[in-house]
């Protein structure tokens, strides 16, 4: 009996090691996967060009608010779904409002144009793929504005026009408004307008406004800018340096202090660095506590990559609430963080 109860304690024993130990060690596990972020593998120049491309053919000062923003894409969501919030603001009164956001300055420079900050939002995953390229390979993703550029060129779609001038500069294509007071965003379809047919972007959202079914820019009303110029975010402190693949904000180069993604080439050398430079060159502000979880989903790369708010969108109204589970409204995700 004295052998049998030893017998059946050890089983005992046994058993409970082999029902508890696995599930130690894959805690263990898992809270070692959390601690190290997924790294992405760089897009190749055709990926890149497939990326910028809903973009391109924008004016300079936009393109460099857009690849600015994209670092931010939490706050892209919150200023979206702020200005749904508050149609009746307009003007110098949007403005100040605005000003008293605690968002990026590239974030609250969209704010003047709401089709391409909705576009940004519907379109999640791409803005979210945009700002990891932007981060990590920066060169790369303005070698492919040039030659979306001059693809468009060659295709006789993209040349000065009453509403921009495009102009040729150390072999780099310049666009501007023709009118330093009103900006114009060419509507197009991104995947027609460049010559030969380029791969959408999977799941892309068309979102109206800024989108154009045909294989050439088509120009709508422009946006009124003066009302922003007193602002430190406004048009006029935005650029670019095509010769040394920068944006300029406020007369210096822009960097951007985001934490959503992470910079693969300090990271490989076993420390994390987010700022990509030191600090005074140029305020980007912070990401207001918020630091995505970065994910692979198939080829794609970002923090919100499979998220398509595009996707959603279409079965409501363009204007309404999508992704995240229950929308940005309700008990799903709204605001992009908590305030710093």
């Amino acid at each position: 009996m004295t052998l049998l109860k030893r017998s059946l304690a050890l089983l005992l024993i046994v058993s409970l090691q082999a029902a508890t130990t696995p599930a130690g060690f894959a805690y263990q596990t898992d809270e070692s996967a959390e601690a190290a972020p997924v790294q992405s593998a760089p897009q190749t120049p055709d990926q890149l060009q497939q990326l910028v491309a809903p973009i391109a053919l924008y004016p300079d000062a936009l393109v460099a608010q857009i690849l600015a923003a994209s670092t931010y894409p939490a706050q892209v969501v919150e200023a979206d779904r702020w200005l749904q919030d508050h149609p009746d603001l307009k003007g110098q009164q949007l403005g100040d409002e605005v000003d008293k956001q605690p968002w990026d300055p590239s974030v609250k420079a969209l704010v003047q144009f709401p089709s391409v900050l909705a576009n940004m939002d519907k379109n999640l995953s791409w803005t979210s793929s945009l700002g990891d390229a932007y981060v990590n390979q920066q060169q790369d993703v303005m070698d492919a504005v040039q030659t979306m550029r001059q693809r468009a060129e060659q295709a006789g779609n993209l040349k000065s026009t009453p509403q921009q001038t495009v102009t040729t500069q150390d072999q780099n294509i310049v666009i501007q408004p023709a009118d330093p007071d009103v900006v114009y965003v060419p509507a197009y379809d991104p995947w027609l307008v460049y010559g030969g047919p380029i791969v959408a972007w999977p799941g892309w959202y068309p979102y109206p406004g800024i989108w154009f079914g045909g294989p050439y820019l088509s120009f709508g009303v422009g946006f009124g800018i003066g009302f922003f110029g007193g602002f430190g975010w406004g048009w006029h402190r935005w650029g670019f340096d095509w010769h040394n693949h920068a944006i300029i904000y406020n007369h210096n180069t822009y960097i951007s202090h985001s934490r959503t993604f992470v910079n693969r080439n300090n990271f490989a050398r076993g420390h994390v660095d987010f700022n990509r430079g030191a600090a005074g060159r140029g305020f980007a502000g912070s990401q207001r506590g918020f630091a995505a979880p970065r994910r692979q989903f198939g080829t794609r790369s970002g923090a919100f990559s499979g998220f398509n708010h595009g996707g959603v969108a279409r079965m409501n109204s363009f204007r309404g609430q999508s992704s995240f589970g229950g929308g940005f409204h309700g008990g799903g995700f709204h605001g992009g963080g908590g305030r710093r």
